[in-house]
């Protein structure tokens, strides 16, 4: 059962981080954008209100969440009710899906996974933004999990472990970027965004069908 009911209760909170912590938001879509390719068709699974689907042109979207997609289907957004593990499009639908902060909420990681090597074109490509277990922020989002709102309920992941699903859902030809360098309450400007992982909270995976 997909873990949405803090979202649905304190969707107002959610949006709220987003403006509180303005300059890690746009970090987190420079990261996005460092290994985005050209797309024509594109599909956000987990697409929440739309907060990166909108920006990065994303025009497709799936969210469990209704207050989410009121929001989402407001921006003008084609946003699906569904989860990861089951995706209501058919097979070799996109050219492009994204999940950013999607995949510890999920159930089934893997079967997400291959849900979306499954709804993606051959050579169609996969990009997974999540924050790092092991990173400074994933501590702290760890030790703090029971008092959150939103992450009281999720499971993180390492790289290496989100890279093992990929491979083992059919990806190949991983690529890296990373950001978030410090702790949210000390950044006060845009991040920088580098390739690579092991350094930064931020992760983005890209991988290819």
């Amino acid at each position: 059962m997909a873990k949405i009911s803090a979202f649905e209760k304190h969707f107002d909170r959610y949006e709220e981080w987003f403006q509180e912590n303005k300059y890690a938001y746009l970090s987190e879509l420079d990261a996005v954008k460092l290994l985005m390719p050209k797309f024509e068709r594109g599909l956000e699974v987990g697409i929440g209100t739309g907060k990166f689907a909108k920006p990065l042109d994303i025009k497709y979207g799936v969210e469990p969440s209704e207050q989410m997609r009121k929001i989402a289907l407001g921006q003008g957004l084609n946003v699906t009710e569904g989860v990861a593990e089951s995706l209501p499009f058919t097979d070799d639908a996109f050219d492009l899906v994204l999940m950013v902060t999607t995949v510890c909420f999920v159930d089934d990681v893997i079967k997400s996974f291959k849900e979306c090597f499954r709804v993606l074109r051959s050579g169609g490509i996969i990009l997974i933004g999540f924050i790092d277990r092991e990173s400074t922020l994933g501590k702290i989002y760890q030790i703090n999990k029971e008092k959150s709102l939103f992450y009281k309920e999720a499971t993180f992941y390492t790289t290496s472990e989100i890279v093992d699903m990929l491979y083992r859902a059919g990806f190949k030809n991983f690529n890296f970027s990373q950001t978030i360098f410090k702790r949210l309450g000390e950044i006060k400007d845009k991040e920088p965004v580098e390739y690579g992982f092991g350094k930064g909270s931020f992760i983005v995976v890209g991988a290819e069908k």
